[in-house]
């Protein structure tokens, strides 16, 4: 039987020379980018810097939107891949949670690359919509599901659903349930809370750092960063019960629950009338 593999054609030499052209004009975009900053990309300017006329970049590139569209995706799924192999690389060191790996990783691509960190968390390009659930969405969950993976391997959905944080609102719920899922599976309404919290004490970290808001630490922001990440772990995983603090509490509650019982009968609000 004919395997995926046979089946799909061969690209025409037409389709390989797109293909490319297409990782050309992207590449250039980027080395734009990196040079004047997203605000400045026009495909007037990537084009002049690849010798062709803005009428061909059309060809490969309708628009702005569509180049733009392209770049972030790009860069979102270089920001995972990143993060990605920080974690599968990493040596196996039991006092280093996987999730301060991570973190250390995503750190490490946006200062190594902060244009296209700006690109994605700066200020929005102007009149750019991203498509709603289109590629830009997907490249950013894949980032996501690295770090449900280190935050919350190991726990069940119970245990997540139980996690310790204060009392949501029933819309704020049922609006967090509703949610489509951000890494493999959908996460209970507490351990999204949890998740998105430590997702912006992370970030706000780096962009601090990025953006130069901490260079008056003067070279100490990776230290003070690793610490940070290390006690943001210990506290989310402070918050999500364990089985045994869990059958500890259901013991708790038992027991407490026959003494309210034997109380009520000795003072005969148990008695029957």
């Amino acid at each position: 039987m004919p395997t995926a593999e046979h089946l799909t054609a061969p690209l025409t030499l037409r389709q390989r020379r797109r293909a490319v052209a297409t990782r050309e004009i992207v590449d250039a975009a980027e080395h734009h980018i990196a040079e004047h900053g997203p605000a400045a990309l026009s495909l007037r300017a990537v084009a002049r810097s690849l010798g062709m006329s803005v009428q061909a970049l059309y060809h490969y590139f309708p628009n702005r939107d569509a180049l733009v569209t392209v770049l972030i995706t790009k860069a979102y799924d270089d920001l995972a891949d990143a993060v990605r192999a920080a974690v599968d690389t990493a040596p196996d060191d039991p006092a280093v949670p996987r999730f301060v790996t991570a973190a250390e990783g995503y750190r490490r691509w946006a200062i190594d690359h902060p244009e296209l960190f700006q690109l994605l968390y700066g200020t929005p390009l102007r009149d750019y919509a991203a498509p709603a659930g289109g590629p830009t969405t997907r490249a950013m969950r894949r980032m996501s599901e690295v770090f449900q993976r280190v935050l919350f391997d190991g726990f069940t959905e119970e245990q997540l659903a139980a996690a310790d944080i204060h009392t949501l609102s029933p819309p704020l719920r049922a609006h967090l349930e509703a949610l489509p899922p951000d890494g493999a599976q959908a996460l209970p309404a507490p351990a999204s809370v949890l998740m998105l919290s430590g997702w912006g004490h992370m970030h706000g970290l780096v962009v601090l750092e990025v953006f130069g808001h901490t260079s008056f630490m003067d070279g100490h922001q990776a230290e003070i960063f690793h610490m940070a990440m290390r006690d943001l772990h210990a506290d989310i995983h402070r918050r999500i019960p364990t089985e045994e603090s869990r059958s500890a509490a259901l013991a708790q509650d038992l027991v407490q629950d026959r003494s309210d019982r034997a109380q009520d009968v000795g003072s005969g609000k148990g008695a029957a009338p």
